[in-house]
């Protein structure tokens, strides 16, 4: 007879929650870093004085002059050679291995013991000194002029004056495989953030929640997964029911995993409108 759905699921989180006990545990940090996150971009703001990069996705890493650690406040135990030769003072990155590697990245950080193998295909691209006091500009000039080993790069920046050629960069950037673009304002302190310092335009909207419950399917999908139900950090909840792999509904995320989202507006009530799964959420407590 075959296992019902949700007994399955129970039993695999059991079996789950298991294996996690015997992992090993990474130190933390007294509190996690106080880095920037890019907010959404909109049209209508004056693009002269931007930086335009690609949006890399990958494990954001600070680097506090002597020590890696995720934006979480997570020691990252990378190989003594991978930072050798870095300054003393202060990073901010992304831990990244490429295009479509975003599982590997995270593997990668999460892991003890990943091994040189693994870190041989990591780059730490840097795009920003948090411990300078200057404005954006001068942080960029004076990241250009430290020097780093090959596996650490400035991420490239250049500059867009007009909204079809950042639309035009965005098209040309998802088609080689990259995620989106993120615009830094030249004249933004660290010290006093504004609104509009760090933006972020991708092609579609996204966002994180949490898992939080399973809608058995019905039809085709029976005895498999029908939709999951999330929650978002600000406490709203909703139904995601399409986006998954048939794969993906017979071994769905697990309950209190986080995952990622797409969707195109919001209702009045906040909840997001045509939302889709995007992906796991792995790197969620890094």
């Amino acid at each position: 007879m075959t296992t019902p759905f949700i007994h399955r699921r129970t039993l695999l989180q059991s079996l789950l929650l298991s294996a996690m006990a015997g992992m090993p545990q990474w130190s933390h940090a007294n509190s996690p870093p106080a880095l920037q996150r890019p907010t959404a971009y909109h049209s209508g703001i004056a693009l002269e004085g931007y930086w335009v990069s690609e949006k890399l996705d990958g494990v954001r890493g600070y680097w506090d002059g002597t020590q890696l650690w995720t934006r979480g406040g997570q020691r990252i135990s990378a190989p003594a050679w991978f930072t050798a030769g870095w300054p003393r003072e202060a990073l901010d990155g992304e831990l990244w291995a490429g295009h479509a590697a975003f599982a590997t990245a995270v593997s990668t950080v999460r892991q003890g013991d990943a091994g040189d193998a693994a870190w041989r295909q990591m780059r730490y691209q840097v795009f920003d000194l948090p411990a300078h006091a200057g404005p954006f500009d001068a942080r960029l000039v004076a990241l250009q002029q430290l020097g780093l080993p090959a596996w650490v790069q400035p991420v490239a920046q250049s500059r867009v004056v007009s909204h079809p050629a950042l639309q035009a960069l965005l098209r040309q950037t998802v088609q080689a495989g990259g995620e989106g673009l993120v615009l830094h304002r030249g004249d933004a302190l660290l010290a006093s953030p504004g609104k509009g310092d760090l933006l972020k335009l991708k092609p579609f909207d996204d966002a994180e929640a949490r898992v939080v419950g399973h809608v058995a399917g019905k039809g085709k999908y029976e005895g498999m997964l029908g939709a999951l139900q999330v929650e978002t950090p600000e406490g709203l909840k909703f139904k995601l029911g399409t986006g998954f792999s048939d794969a993906q509904r017979r071994d769905p995320p697990a309950l209190g995993t986080w995952v990622s989202y797409r969707f195109r507006d919001v209702n009045p009530s906040g909840i997001p409108r045509f939302a889709s799964f995007l992906r796991l959420r792995a790197d969620a407590d890094l």
